[in-house]
């Protein structure tokens, strides 16, 4: 393994793959069928006794045993990184560093191996309460709460919008870990992960939040109630925001903020939308979900308020606010701050 990952790392299509030797005559260098496009990092030699001393890239495509060498040097790599993960952690995390993001291909490239390169996952996590990508998935099952059936998982630009996210707040109240993944690739990656060790993964951004068992019946309850109280105030923020949002509802997935926005379970998130807009590609016309706090001040004032037109350009305001906590861009950034103006100008007359 290089200490340090070269240049062209990205580029899928540079030079890469083994050097390969039949009966100790050199063959070809980058012999590039001998491990799966995620391990391109690699270096090594290949000396088999299997193959004829007149291969070629054309029969190397074709013969059985490169499959079978394949196979079992991706399987020795692995096993080679789980040891180094076990028993020299440090210098894994310098690995990871490197390394970490092309391993990220792996479950989607390589079902056969998949649990095991989810156990060479590390990720950044609150309960380290740094950016560090140093959990793995192993010690966080290890540390999940009774009765919790789901990894937890926010993806955001960078740490900062991660770890604040307004979503971990209930997270945050009931001591539950969440995984907070940054890198370009995360979302495409758990978009192609379903669950590791019998725990199925949970976007907390992504539809109506159910923590099972972590909940007591006497909070589901209590949320039920606190819901119908206002049925009221839902129905006047609808036609407001009819075309900005999908659907409105009370939510008790925060404590400390207003509102929050939440995307359909099968909806594109906030990152990848981003991705396929940089890259000129078409994405999907989504609206998200306005979720409520009903037990913040603010929601408590709005509910109370009643001028329709200054009802209006607040709810308007907690909207434009949902989606910059979110970590996305507003679509009038001026219209938002003439609101606020004329919200602050109010206060102080």
């Amino acid at each position: 393994m290089p200490e340090k990952a070269p240049y062209d790392l990205w580029n899928r299509e540079a030079p890469k793959g083994l050097k390969l030797y039949v009966q100790r005559v050199f063959i070809m260098d980058q012999a590039d069928q001998f491990l799966p496009l995620y391990l391109r990092f690699i270096k090594g030699v290949v000396d088999t006794n299997n193959l004829s001393l007149n291969v070629s890239r054309e029969i190397l495509q074709k013969d059985a045993n490169v499959d079978k060498l394949r196979s079992a040097l991706t399987k020795r790599v692995l096993d080679m990184l789980s040891k180094l993960a076990k028993d020299d952690a440090e210098k894994y995390s310098t690995f990871w560093k490197e390394f970490g993001q092309v391993l990220k291909e792996g479950p989607a490239e390589d079902y056969a191996n998949r649990e095991k390169i989810l156990k060479l996952m590390r990720f950044a996590s609150t309960y380290t309460g740094n950016s560090e990508q140093s959990v793995g998935l192993e010690d966080y099952i290890a540390r999940m709460k009774e009765g919790q059936e789901k990894i937890y998982y926010v993806v955001a630009d960078n740490y900062n919008t991660a770890k604040n996210s307004p979503h971990l707040e209930i997270f945050r109240k009931k001591e539950i870990e969440v995984l907070l993944l940054t890198d370009r690739i995360d979302e495409w990656m758990m978009g192609q992960l379903f669950d590791f060790e019998g725990k199925s993964f949970q976007d907390v951004t992504k539809g109506e939040l159910n923590l099972g068992q972590v909940e007591t019946e006497e909070e589901k309850k209590q949320q039920e109630e606190t819901a119908k109280q206002l049925d009221g105030l839902i129905e006047r923020i609808k036609p407001v925001l009819t075309e900005q949002v999908s659907d409105v509802r009370v939510t008790h997935r925060l404590t400390d903020s207003p509102a929050c926005l939440v995307l359909g379970d099968y909806d594109m998130g906030l990152q990848m939308r981003k991705i396929m807009e940089a890259a000129g590609q078409k994405v999907p016309d989504t609206k998200p979900i306005f979720e409520l706090n009903p037990e913040h001040p603010l929601i408590v004032k709005l509910d109370q308020e009643p001028d329709e037109e200054r009802f209006s350009e607040l709810a308007k305001i907690l909207f434009d606010q949902a989606q910059i906590a979110a970590g996305g861009q507003l679509d009038d950034p001026s219209a938002y701050i003439a609101r606020l103006n004329k919200l602050l100008l109010e206060l102080s007359a």
